[in-house]
This record gives C-alpha cells, sequence and structure tokens, in this order.
C-alpha cells in the first residue's frame, strides 16, 4: 500500500512513545506499507526533527532518518498543482504528494487534512484507522 505520512504521525512514530507505534515502523520495513516522500515533505521532516524539543543529537537524527528513508520511493516531480486547495496552505504539499504518487491512502491526525474534501484518488485517514486496515487491533490512543 502506497501511502503519504504527514510529519506529525512519521515523528509520532519515530519519536514518541516508540512501543505504541512499533506497528507503523514494522509496517513500513515489511513492505505493508511504502511511504512516498519528494524533496518538501522530506526537507520538513529534517528540519522537524532538529527541534531543540525533542533533545535529539545530529547521531539520534541520523538514526532516525536510516530506520525511515530507506523504506520510501521518492516521487521526484509533483506535477501541477490542480487539488482543491486545504484549509491549512501548509498541508498542500502532503495532498499533493499523494495524488501525485499514486498513495492509496494520506495518513494525518490533523483535521485540516482529514476534512478534505476534495476530489481524489486517495482517501485521508487517522493513524489508527490504518492500523486497523493493516490487521493489527492492538489500540492506538491518541498523540
Amino acid at each position: 500500500m502506497r501511502v503519504v505520512l504527514d510529519t506529525n504521525t512519521l515523528i509520532s512514530a519515530l519519536v514518541f512513545h516508540q512501543e505504541r507505534w512499533t506497528w507503523l515502523r514494522e509496517a513500513w520495513k515489511s513492505g505493508a506499507v511504502v511511504p512516498l516522500l519528494c524533496t518538501e515533505t522530506a526537507s520538513e521532516f529534517l528540519r522537524v526533527l532538529a527541534y531543540p524539543k525533542f533533545h535529539l543529537t545530529k547521531d539520534d537524527q541520523k538514526a532516525l532518518i536510516h530506520d525511515f528513508v530507506p523504506y520510501c520511493e521518492t516521487v521526484a516531480e509533483l506535477g501541477a498543482d490542480e487539488l482543491e486547495p486545504c484549509r491549512d496552505p501548509h498541508d498542500q504539499i502532503f495532498l499533493r504528494l499523494a495524488n501525485s504518487g499514486k498513495a492509496q491512502v494520506l495518513v494525518s491526525g490533523d483535521e485540516d487534512l482529514l476534512s478534505y474534501r476534495g476530489l481524489v484518488g486517495f482517501r485521508v485517514i487517522t493513524p489508527a484507522h490504518l492500523k486497523a486496515m493493516l490487521g493489527d487491533t492492538t489500540p492506538l490512543s491518541a498523540s
């Protein structure tokens, strides 16, 4: 399954409460999901990893990058943005990536994305919904 993970979902899976996010890391490592990246979303991921509030050393950041990026597919060109605008213009890049990369789902806990009603060939779902789709029934509490 081709997926786009918004930055908050990705950071949660890599940094926070790691035990409860093991399923998502295992999903990309096993190939059950193929995360998509583009230049803009990769840059956002790297920028957020460096936030002082996470207290991650450069080595910690490198380890997290190596725990994710090798399992991703890069979408080199996003094409024209013909999608209806998202309520939050900063989230538009995730919609464009999902559309151009032919993702089945965009995974987010962000209400601006979850409420998106534009006509697209993918669904915007929560991490809990993805977890259920993958057959893991262990509860996923809100992050």
